[in-house]
């Protein structure tokens, strides 16, 4: 980090335009920030890449006129104005990614002042809810990731000193489970949809505790299934164990979707 850094600094590993490819907004065109860092450990994760801070990171640009690399530690004003040149033409609504965005409160927060009326859309694994209550506000729609303990190796902790939020993540099934109902309360009547990570050889009834914490805290909340994209050993769901999963959220009375990575689909970064 920079010596003239400060808490609403964060590290950006890329910044680009293209279409959503997940959730409730699929399809929609929008600018992406890509922060780095992140203490979860997801089997499936497509963005390994986004885990670990390093003082060689530079941040990916991709703006209209092409792409180049910058130092990758931004200020708020600076990260609006990559989003600004990534823009092919009219200003799209923003999504936040990671990495985990909630590791950067304060930059998040200001960051939102800088962009007005804008819509901000936050992409969240929930892990930290009590910083998730601290931004919520500053958001149109919220993403939340709902996580089994068993797709996750044990979280790594960013080094002291990085700047990230002090709130840990979450390290077993019982604090998955806390840290979900409390991301849940906080969403419950917002613009938020729930994501699930679909794999391969996962008995659907695994997903059940996911499912009954949506429905008793937050069953107005959409619930979208994403097969997962076939990655490091990982491999998607069967036809049947996919409608499996989607019968047993249904029994449950959820409002559910599948949804695979349609960007994924579509070769689209």
């Amino acid at each position: 980090m920079s010596s003239t850094s400060t808490s609403t600094l964060a590290p950006v590993l890329e910044v680009f335009a293209s279409i959503q490819g997940e959730g409730a907004w699929v399809g929609e065109p929008q600018v992406f920030l890509r922060l780095r860092g992140c203490p979860m450990r997801c089997t499936w994760c497509d963005t390994p890449g986004s885990w670990k801070l390093s003082p060689a990171d530079r941040a990916r640009i991709a703006a209209a006129r092409g792409a180049r690399h910058e130092e990758a530690w931004a200020s708020p004003f600076q990260a609006a104005c990559w989003i600004a040149e990534a823009e092919p033409a009219g200003a799209r609504t923003i999504s936040i990614t990671g990495g985990e965005p909630l590791l950067w409160p304060d930059f998040l927060l200001a960051l939102a002042k800088m962009v007005g009326e804008r819509p901000l859309h936050l992409e969240t694994a929930g892990g930290h809810p009590d910083t998730l209550a601290r931004v919520i506000d500053a958001f149109r729609h919220v993403s939340l990731d709902l996580k089994l303990a068993a797709d996750l190796e044990p979280p790594v902790e960013l080094q002291p000193g990085d700047g990230a939020v002090a709130e840990r993540a979450p390290v077993d099934a019982d604090d998955w489970r806390a840290a979900r109902r409390r991301s849940l309360e906080l969403v419950r009547g917002r613009d938020a949809c729930a994501k699930v990570v679909v794999r391969g050889g996962r008995p659907a009834q695994d997903y059940e505790p996911l499912f009954e914490d949506l429905l008793r805290v937050a069953p107005e909340v959409p619930l979208y299934l994403q097969p997962v994209t076939p990655m490091h050993g990982v491999v998607a769901p069967t036809a049947d164990e996919l409608c499996e999963v989607v019968e047993t959220a249904r029994d449950l009375d959820l409002g559910v979707r599948v949804v695979p990575q349609v960007h994924r689909a579509l070769q689209l970064p």
